[in-house]
């Protein structure tokens, strides 16, 4: 299987699930649970699932929450090329999911705002033959050098890439995350993302971002997902399933799609791997496999 270095957070989620409107000022009852996070370490864990050969790169904090999400990577099969802040704590995101499995988050990425560009190194990359950066790297100023570093490290190695754009609320010019991205081989944003970078949700509306990327490929929740190349627009339904917690689930589509497509299959699997993987994970309560 080929190797993937997935470059992004590693943290603690406190998911919280809630039936009922949070009051302002007042209490509630939640079913409360612990789990290992982060955008970078779902999708690792997904590839892991799969087979793939995964590097994790990210910044951690020098405390028990850091070393407890290292020992889940890896006793899971996944190489942690972390980097260990001596200040800063480990991400930590507090994930509110309601009765229809929606979340909403409130993260504090940590000593990920401080990844750094030394902390991408040319070990982390060895032996892989595809880097996938999350874009809350890029879209953190503090940790943008670092993501456009992996990026550059990556293409000057020769690996294929991909970038997830993560979060449609922090892209706040467009036109310079596109730039960012620049020669990425894949861009895989989901509507709110296309929408935030073309002013549309159509899919085909990404066909204007190919001047950019080589291909990009589009997660819709209850709409499906596209994927728009050269060739054109081709689309697969979503796959049926209740909604339980929609945490995690872009990073499980993402993990899908990747190791599909690395395997050179057609595009119309490479998109049903993809939603197969996004249900499976919404149908169940956590973020990772």
């Amino acid at each position: 299987m080929t190797g993937i270095v997935v470059v992004g957070d590693a943290g603690l989620d406190v998911v919280a699930r809630h039936d009922q409107p949070l009051p302002h000022g007042g209490d509630a009852r939640a079913a409360i649970r612990f789990t290992g996070g982060g955008a970078g370490a779902n999708t690792a864990l997904w590839l892991r699932s799969l087979g793939a050969e995964t590097t994790l790169v990210a910044r951690i904090g020098n405390d028990s929450g850091g070393r407890l999400i290292r020992a889940e990577l890896e006793a899971a099969g996944v190489r942690c090329a972390f980097a260990t802040d001596p200040e800063a704590p480990t991400c930590c995101v507090v994930v509110l999911v309601d009765g229809e499995g929606q979340r909403s988050m409130l993260a504090d990425r940590g000593a990920n705002k401080r990844f750094a560009p030394e902390d991408v190194t040319p070990e982390a990359l060895a032996g892989s033959t595809h880097l996938h950066l999350s874009g809350y790297v890029l879209l953190d100023p503090s940790s943008r050098p670092a993501g456009l570093a992996a990026l550059a490290a990556a293409k000057k190695a020769g690996l294929t890439t991909s970038v997830d754009p993560q979060a449609a609320a922090h892209i706040h010019d467009p036109s310079a995350f596109l730039d960012d991205v620049r020669g990425t081989d894949l861009l895989m944003p989901n509507t709110e993302e296309l929408v935030a970078l073309t002013g549309s949700a159509d899919p085909s509306s990404a066909t204007e971002l190919l001047n950019t990327v080589g291909a990009v490929v589009v997660t819709a929740g209850l709409d499906g997902a596209s994927w728009i190349d050269a060739t054109g627009v081709s689309s697969v339904p979503a796959v049926e399933t209740t909604c339980v917690d929609s945490t995690g689930a872009g990073d499980a589509f993402d993990a899908g799609v990747l190791t599909t497509w690395l395997a050179g299959k057609s595009t119309v699997d490479v998109l049903r791997t993809g939603t197969q993987l996004g249900a499976l994970a919404v149908s169940r309560i956590g973020p990772q496999p």
